[in-house]
């Protein structure tokens, strides 16, 4: 019996580079590793830059595990321009100079206003699809659909510098925000308008783009072994238990095992000496295994 282990599937961290789309990347890194075992786990528009998580070989498994992880952004906003998209690549829908004599006090407090648990209506042209249409290719279509806000949360919303009409600044926030859309609602809140013109990710979960590999560097077989991410440290957001090896043969036949330990969570990483043997639903008295890496 074997284990999935970084030499059948990991976690790559890739730092991409503006320009390209995320599939783009996915592509090209298939291309450097001969496989064609691998996705991504949240998508950067085009124009952003910073980091994706690639899931490689089994780790394609783990995947919606890791789409939810929190991340941070450091962002530029362009104020007094409202534009389609919401950012750079879109046509401009109004332009203002109230932004002269905005100071750095009356930009904080608004930065803060949007701290914390909020409502936010997503861009006309983005990803999210509406009755299995992207609402991108709606948009182009000149389709545009009255959006539902969806709650998000922001942990950390702050001012790293203003150049008037440009403010840079730093978020960390839940899975699902749109920077794209807070520029534009930090904007509004302003009276100025705004869009975005600059987005670096910089970190999902805890993982950073200080650790990434460059797309650039995707043939380096040695530099990608250092950099890639074992299973069982990629789901290290999640409780964690060893267990024997008896009971890692009742989890390869998809049966329960017996478990007592209290946990935050409904999901249980399972491991054995160190590598990720299953994913586990916790229930009372016991674990039944969701996705078993177990060969």
């Amino acid at each position: 019996m074997n284990y999935v282990g970084p030499g059948l599937g990991f976690v790559l961290p890739v730092d991409k580079p503006s320009g390209p789309t995320s599939h783009d990347v996915v592509t090209m890194l298939r291309r450097a590793l001969v496989t064609s075992k691998i996705g991504h786990t949240g998508t950067l528009d085009p124009f952003a830059s910073g980091l994706l998580l690639m899931c490689v070989g089994y780790s394609t498994r783990l995947s919606e595990y890791l789409v939810g992880l929190d991340k941070s952004y450091d962002a530029v906003a362009l104020l007094g321009v409202s534009t389609t998209t919401e950012d750079v690549q879109g046509d401009v829908i109004e332009e203002s100079r109230e932004w002269e004599g905005l100071t750095a006090d009356q930009i904080d407090e608004v930065l803060n206003s949007f701290q914390g648990d909020l409502e936010q209506v997503p861009p006309q042209f983005s990803a999210k699809k509406i009755k299995g249409v992207p609402m991108h290719h709606r948009a182009r279509r000149g389709e545009f659909v009255d959006l539902p806000a969806q709650n998000i949360r922001i942990y950390q919303l702050e001012l790293l510098g203003m150049d008037l009409p440009i403010i840079r600044f730093r978020v960390r926030c839940s899975s699902g925000t749109y920077v794209r859309s807070l520029a534009r609602d930090i904007g509004a809140k302003l009276k100025v308008g705004a869009h975005l013109v600059e987005l670096r990710r910089t970190s999902v979960g805890d993982f950073s783009v200080e650790e990434a590999v460059k797309v650039d560097h995707f043939s380096d077989g040695p530099r990608i072994e250092r950099r890639s991410i074992d299973p069982l440290r990629a789901v290290g957001h999640l409780p964690s238990v060893e267990v024997s090896q008896i009971d890692v043969e009742k989890l390869a036949r998809g049966n329960t095992i017996p478990f007592e330990d209290p946990v935050t969570s409904t999901l249980v990483a399972v491991s054995k000496a160190g590598t990720l043997i299953a994913i586990a639903e916790a229930g009372e008295g016991y674990l039944q295994p969701r996705k078993v890496f177990v060969q």
